[in-house]
């Protein structure tokens, strides 16, 4: 079966719309679908809506409620993956209520540090970046790009806003235990998000898993684009270790050269607790959860 429970639209930093990631997955055969857009659920809202303007007898995905929220662990910045939330849940609005304000709080410092930089005026052309959208780095890349200070979104991280640079701030965001208390609160299950994508050591991977396991999270995506056969083997081996469910999905943005396809296959992951067992298929093709 063809699964994508990480996915971005524009209602965060993705460049596809929720009615086109909509077809583009309907496209590509994918049964299930989680749209998890950074600190908001308002892409899973809008592809909800599509669903229903269109017709919900439509050759539609299942679709999962989701968002990947950014927290603190260790004085990183570290992402969680919330899927089956009840959105309306007072948990879940405090959550986001919370993300928000540090969203805010953050673009006011990121926009302070790029002044000292040069870079006059960044917050508020990433705002208009962002349009509706939550505020987020790569809206402050897009303004730069905009202004001509770098050629192109890669640039923009590699130089200004990318991990250890100018724009790179984590201050901001709730702790591990609290985001992960807030999904599971809202009725969904928590999962480490790309875990590989934080380079940590093998000691320091397991000592996040147990304090996340301690918070409430349930699971880790072990497949989430671009990991190596060696990655995918260690992930799996920490999932049974500790008895962890398992989550797959492309973390798709965006289309671009070499980055990975909308949808990943649960064939190879059958023999591990695959989170998506959790809703069942009766509803598929009604592309509601």
């Amino acid at each position: 079966m063809l699964i994508d429970f990480h996915t971005h639209t524009t209602a965060s930093d993705g460049t596809l719309t929720p009615a086109e990631l909509l077809d583009r997955s309907c496209d590509a055969g994918i049964k299930m679908l989680a749209i998890t857009d950074h600190d908001t659920v308002e892409g899973y809202q809008q592809a909800r809506a599509a669903i229903a303007e269109r017709g919900p007898c439509g050759p539609w995905p299942q679709l999962i409620a989701g968002v990947e929220m950014s927290c603190q662990w260790s004085g990183m910045t570290i992402h969680v993956l919330g899927l089956g939330v009840t959105c309306d849940h007072p948990a879940m609005q405090e959550a986001l209520q919370c993300l928000a304000e540090a969203r805010r709080d953050r673009g006011v410092t990121i926009d302070a540090r790029l002044a000292r930089r040069g870079f006059d005026g960044a917050l508020a052309g990433a705002l208009v970046q962002a349009g509706s959208s939550q505020l987020g780095r790569p809206h402050f890349a897009a303004w730069m790009v905009q202004q001509g200070y770098v050629r192109d979104h890669n640039e923009a991280f590699d130089r200004y806003l990318g991990q250890g640079k100018t724009g790179d701030v984590k201050a901001f965001w709730p702790s591990l235990q609290q985001v992960s208390a807030w999904i599971t609160q809202a009725g969904g299950v928590a999962l480490l998000a790309h875990p590989c994508k934080y380079r940590l050591s093998g000691m320091k991977l397991r000592r996040l898993l147990a304090d996340f396991v301690a918070a409430g999270g349930e699971g880790l995506e072990i497949s989430s684009g671009q990991q190596t056969p060696d990655q995918v083997r260690h992930l799996r081996r920490l999932a049974r270790e500790m008895s962890l469910e398992v989550s797959v999905g492309s973390d798709f943005h965006r289309d671009r050269p070499y980055g990975p396809a909308l949808g990943v296959s649960t064939e190879a992951y059958e023999d591990l607790r695959g989170v998506w067992h959790r809703w069942s298929s009766a509803e598929a093709g009604s592309g509601l959860q």
